[in-house]
């Protein structure tokens, strides 16, 4: 049960999740919101704000980690951490199954590092701390707005939805 005084609602692709809630029971973001599942997970508890909003300048990671850097369009190095956004799936640059999953995905790239130096975000953990390759799994916020529903509002990317589908 959840108590509304306790919870803080946002918009986010279209649906609400809660960003801080004391208590909760169960499911509670209907389905087909972004960033409701993450990548393999079948739960959808409430993404909670991980401390304030920060400016971070995030360049490109060429190889291996970084700092701050975009690897492709749904994931990124910041502090040193490897942060795979939860409510996306984008297209793989490498190595990429077609030529057209190329290029979505190198564009979903530039947008997403575009997005990330536009100014400050906030980082949203989701039901699972970690996806299976370690990554820490984490909705993108800025005002408000997952930066992860904007790469899908412009067609860069999918709402996560348990499961990659092909780009091909």
């Amino acid at each position: 049960m959840v108590r509304l005084g306790e919870l803080s609602l946002v918009l986010l692709g279209g649906g609400l999740i809660g960003l801080a809630a004391a208590t909760w029971s169960g499911p509670m973001m209907p389905a087909g919101t972004a960033g409701a599942v993450a990548e393999g997970s079948a739960g959808s508890a409430p993404a909670v704000a991980e401390g304030p909003a920060r400016t971070v300048h995030f360049g490109f990671c060429h190889s291996g980690g970084g700092t701050n850097c975009v690897v492709d369009g749904d994931t990124f190095w910041m502090d040193g951490e490897k942060i795979r956004i939860a409510d996306i799936d984008a297209p793989e640059t490498r190595p990429s199954r077609c030529a057209e999953e190329e290029r979505l995905g190198n564009t979903a790239t530039r947008r997403l590092q575009a997005l990330l130096n536009a100014g400050p975000v906030r980082l949203a953990v989701v039901d699972r701390d970690m996806d299976q390759y370690g990554r820490k799994l984490r909705v993108v916020m800025r005002s408000g707005q997952s930066l992860g529903g904007m790469l899908v509002g412009e067609g860069l990317a999918r709402q996560w939805v348990g499961h990659r589908e092909p780009w091909c």
